[in-house]
C-alpha cells in the first residue's frame, strides 16, 4: 500500500517515525491497559509528570485511574527474571493535566524502556536512541543531560540532610544561585561546598568540555562513580559522533527516590518545553520489589503540536475550477491527470478561497488553463 507522509500532522509523523526507529533496535510493541488500580499511582505520585489522577469506581466497586504515566505499568507487570534485559517501546495515550491545558488531556506518547541488567552499552543505547529520536522531529536539537549521583552525592557531602534536599534541589533545577548561596549561608554549609554546589548549578557546556569541570568539584566515592560511568558514556558518544549535541546541565533532575543515574531531557528549536524526558530509574523497581535496573525515556507529542517548522506552505498544489455545465468527463481527466505525479488537487466550481494554493486552474472550451501561479 502506498502512503503519503505529508498528510500526516507533526506528532503522526512523529510516531511512526520513532515506531520505526525503536523496532530496528529490536525493541518490541508494548500495548498497556487504559486502566490501572488506583493504588499504583497514588503510591508513586512523586514519579508522575503530573500529581493529578483521572479516577473512577468500576463496577466490582475497585478504584481504577486512567493511566497517566506508561512507565510504571510497564515495571509493575514486567517479570522479575535474572540476566534478562527486556527492551520495549510503545505508542500509548495517557491522561493528565498540561502545562497548557486547565483540565484533563488525551495525550499521545512513545517512548522505550530498557529494562533488566542495565550495562554501559544498554546505557548508551538509550542515551543513543534519544538523540536520534529528536534528530528525527528536527535538524536543530540538544539533549541535556545530567547525573543525579553527582548531584545526590555532592548533597550528602556537603552534610544536607534528606529534609533539606528538596530545597537544594528545587534550586538547582530553577538555576537559582543565589538561592544556593542563602540556603548554604543559613544552614551552616561549607564556604568549599557552596562554592561547588554553585559551580554545579550554573554549569552547561557539551559533554566533552563539561567533564573537566565536574572533575574539580568530585568529592567521595559515589560521585567518582557517576563521573566515571559519565566518562565512558563520552567516549561511547564520541564514537556515535554525538557528543557535540550533548550537553551537561545538573538542572536537569528527578526525583531522588525514583532516580539514581543519568537523567536527560531533549529539546528542538522552536519549542520551548523539553519534547524528550528520561533517565535511570533502579530505585523504582526497588520500590516494586523487583531487582532488575531500568533506564527509559519519553517523547511528548501533544508538544510538537505547537512545532509548526514542517507544516506545508500551501493547503493544496493545485485548486481545480471549471464552468457550470462542464463535462464530468472531462473534469475526472484533468483532475487524474494533475494529480498523477502525487499533486493534491481540489475540484470544485467554487472552492474554498480560504485554500492556500499553488496554483489555480480553469477547465475550458481549450483544455486547462493557469489563472494564478504562487510558486
Amino acid at each position: 500500500m502506498s502512503f503519503c507522509e505529508r498528510v500526516l500532522r507533526n506528532d503522526e509523523r512523529a510516531i511512526y517515525g520513532l515506531r520505526e526507529l525503536y523496532e530496528s533496535y529490536g525493541y518490541s510493541l508494548y500495548k498497556v491497559s487504559k486502566f490501572e488500580e488506583y493504588d499504583l499511582y497514588a503510591h508513586n505520585k512523586s514519579f508522575l509528570v503530573s500529581s493529578n489522577i483521572l479516577s473512577f469506581t468500576d463496577t466490582n466497586g475497585k478504584l481504577l485511574a486512567l493511566k497517566p504515566d506508561v512507565t510504571l505499568s510497564i515495571v509493575k507487570n514486567i517479570s522479575d527474571e535474572d540476566k534478562v534485559t527486556h527492551k520495549f517501546c510503545y505508542n500509548e495515550t495517557v491522561y493528565r493535566t498540561s502545562a497548557d491545558s486547565d483540565g484533563f488531556k488525551e495525550i499521545m506518547q512513545t517512548g522505550l524502556e530498557c529494562i533488566g541488567d542495565i550495562d554501559l552499552y544498554s546505557e548508551c543505547e538509550v542515551l543513543a536512541l534519544a538523540v536520534r529520536s529528536l534528530s528525527k522531529i528536527s535538524a536543530d536539537y540538544l539533549l541535556d543531560l545530567s547525573h543525579m549521583g553527582i548531584v545526590d552525592g555532592l548533597l550528602c557531602e556537603a552534610g544536607i540532610d534528606d529534609a533539606l534536599k528538596s530545597d537544594f534541589i528545587a534550586a538547582i533545577k530553577s538555576k537559582n544561585v543565589s538561592a544556593i548561596n542563602a540556603l548554604c549561608n543559613k544552614n551552616g554549609i561549607s564556604p568549599d561546598m557552596e562554592n561547588k554546589l554553585c559551580e554545579l548549578t550554573g554549569l552547561y557546556l557539551p559533554l566533552d568540555k563539561a567533564l573537566a569541570k565536574v572533575s574539580e568539584i568530585i568529592v567521595g566515592d559515589r560521585m567518582n562513580d557517576a563521573y566515571s560511568e559519565l566518562c565512558n558514556i563520552c567516549e561511547v558518544m564520541k564514537a556515535e559522533g554525538m557528543s557535540e549535541r550533548i550537553f551537561v546541565d545538573f538542572s536537569v533532575v528527578n526525583d531522588v527516590n525514583y532516580y539514581d543515574g543519568v537523567c536527560f531531557k531533549g529539546f528542538i528549536n522552536g519549542i520551548p518545553d523539553s519534547v524528550l524526558s528520561g533517565g535511570r530509574y533502579d530505585k523504582l523497581l526497588r520500590k516494586l520489589d523487583k531487582k532488575q535496573g531500568a533506564i527509559g525515556f519519553a517523547v511528548y507529542l501533544d508538544r510538537l503540536e505547537r512545532f509548526d517548522s514542517a507544516l506545508p506552505e500551501y493547503d493544496v498544489d493545485i485548486v481545480l475550477t471549471y464552468d457550470k455545465g462542464t463535462d464530468v468527463k472531462k473534469i475526472i481527466e484533468a483532475k487524474n491527470e494533475l494529480a498523477k505525479d502525487g499533486a493534491r488537487v481540489l475540484v470544485g466550481e467554487h472552492p474554498d478561497k480560504s485554500q492556500r494554493y499553488r496554483k489555480l486552474l480553469k477547465i475550458t472550451d481549450g483544455g486547462v488553463v493557469t489563472l494564478e501561479a504562487n510558486d
